[in-house]
């Protein structure tokens, strides 16, 4: 019975040793997995936008955003007092003009921000932008949108491909219902059950912004969301700022990773 014993701890030992050894090496390879991926962007012609433990290269109020080991966090806390204005961090890389914007994004149920770009300086308000937008919120209603901000608001709504029609031919358009009325649908990118089931709650997802010219995509985890032909030579914006958002309201958390842009043109 003792060498039976001892054979079957044996056994035992050398079970939770393997164990051990194939969930490190499961957590070694999906980091392996997470390099290469960034390391094959890098190679196609992206460059990084974040610094790993610090925000340089970005300007904002630090009162809500921080960056610790590659991860940007953009917080309302409950022991803060209550966020008047959103705010954004911003880039200092410059105004951009045609792009690819890659990143992964995590929110709170809660939650509610995006990413700008080919935006400007809203001066009355510190560390605001007005402009372009995939809009980002925790409870999957907006997310891969093209909101506006603090322009015409909703220029396509998650599944739609719109033009934006050119007030020359007639109808300058408003803000109404919160969008803008000046727009065609032109055909549709995902159905509402896939709109469902593309973003992953409470998880890492991936976000993808490509403007070229006047065709302004948005990807969320490689289907496209919203895409706008903006055909409005008045309003529209050939470049500009890009700057995350963290929106008014409840307290939330947001966390952007891994971001990576290549110009161009």
């Amino acid at each position: 019975m003792k060498k039976i014993f001892k054979f079957s701890c044996i056994c035992l030992t050398a079970t939770v040793l393997l164990s051990s050894c194939n969930g490190s090496n499961a957590e070694q390879n999906n980091k392996q997995d997470s390099t290469s991926a960034s390391e094959e962007s890098l190679d196609q012609g992206y460059v990084d936008m974040f610094d790993k433990n610090s925000l340089t290269g970005w300007e904002g109020d630090t009162t809500y955003w921080k960056m610790q080991n590659g991860v940007l966090t953009g917080e309302i806390r409950t022991d803060q007092e209550p966020l008047k204005n959103n705010t954004f961090l911003i880039w200092n890389g410059g105004e951009v003009g045609d792009f690819s914007l890659k990143t992964k994004f995590k929110i709170s149920e809660n939650g509610n921000s995006g990413v700008n770009y080919r935006s400007e300086r809203f001066t009355e308000v510190p560390n605001a932008l007005k402009g372009y937008q995939a809009d980002i919120d925790g409870k999957n209603n907006y997310t891969g949108q093209n909101y506006e901000e603090r322009k015409r608001t909703t220029l396509a709504y998650r599944g739609q491909r719109t033009e934006i029609l050119n007030p020359a031919d007639g109808y300058e358009g408003e803000v109404k219902g919160n969008a803008w009325t000046n727009l065609k649908i032109i055909d549709s990118v995902a159905t509402p059950e896939e709109l469902k089931t593309i973003v992953k709650p409470n998880d890492w997802n991936e976000l993808e912004i490509v403007a070229e010219g006047d065709k302004l995509t948005h990807f969320i985890n490689g289907k496209i969301i919203a895409e706008v032909i903006d055909n409005d030579p008045v309003q529209r914006k050939e470049k500009g700022l890009i700057g995350v958002q963290v929106h008014v309201g409840p307290p939330m958390k947001v966390e952007y990773k891994d971001m990576q842009i290549k110009i161009l043109k």
